[in-house]
């Protein structure tokens, strides 16, 4: 399947008309106020003797289509990530093309203390602001969206909150700029958004080229046991799963599946 041509930037694109859509209902001095710095470390969580699972929850993708019908609820899907042993959860929360909205973070923390990564197109501090106000404890930071001055400028603005990013690359020179602008927590996206391919030898090309301190988070394509073994012999300290996951009959079985040594 191939993506449509200039995917990333329409998605871009969309999550800047969402943001000025909700920037006059909460200007961003009314936003500040609700923002208290975090105190979960969401890099350290990720850290231990089994590969961390961070588990996604999505409606729908460009890719796949529809992934949950009108029952779909961030709460219960939080509820159930805890309960069957993620780590984190990530929360997609582009409208768009996911289905999602940042008020999907707030739903998801009322039924978890694990902590939730903001996943969106974040390109501007306002929606830094929104994923800390709703109780978020990182944001996703796409280094194709954001380049080097961009980067550096929402690094500098989420962890004035207490968040440390995830920091999403796709080859060797997003991850020079990643690493160059100070990334502790790196994840390389499998999925090539021009055709929508996925390719898990990525983690074992770029896990060498990061400091062993790096966190390092292997995205897209993680299906199987097998999958998780393998990038977690490249190294990877967590994976972030969504598709598989929001198709499991069984999720606890699925996470445990893929929590290997």
């Amino acid at each position: 399947m191939k993506a449509p041509p200039g995917l990333l930037a329409r998605l871009v694109d969309e999550a800047r008309a969402e943001t000025s859509r909700r920037r006059p209902i909460l200007a961003e001095p009314e936003l500040e106020q609700l923002c208290v710095r975090c105190k979960r470390d969401f890099a350290a969580a990720l850290r231990r003797p089994k590969l961390a699972v961070i588990a996604e929850m999505k409606s729908k993708t460009p890719a796949l289509g529809v992934l949950a019908g009108a029952d779909y609820s961030p709460a219960r899907l939080a509820a159930e990530y805890d309960r069957a042993g993620a780590t984190a959860i990530s929360v997609l929360c582009q409208e768009a093309s996911f289905g999602g909205r940042p008020l999907h973070l707030a739903e998801a923390r009322s039924a978890t203390l694990k902590p939730i990564l903001r996943k969106d197109f974040v390109v501007e501090e306002y929606q830094v602001l929104e994923a800390r106000a709703l109780h978020a404890d990182s944001v996703l930071l796409i280094v194709a969206a954001l380049g080097r001055s961009g980067l550096e400028a929402l690094l500098a603005s989420s962890r004035h909150w207490g968040m440390e990013p995830l920091v999403e690359v796709h080859d060797e020179h997003e991850l020079d700029l990643a690493l160059a602008a100070g990334a502790r927590l790196i994840g390389v996206n499998h999925r090539d958004l021009n055709s929508f391919e996925i390719d898990l030898s990525l983690s074992e090309r770029l896990r060498p080229k990061a400091p062993s301190e790096v966190v390092f988070v292997a995205e897209s394509g993680i299906h199987t046991a097998a999958d998780a073994r393998r990038v977690r012999a490249a190294g990877a300290d967590a994976v972030l799963v969504g598709e598989a996951l929001m198709r499991a009959p069984d999720v606890r079985a699925k996470i445990r599946e893929l929590s290997v040594l």
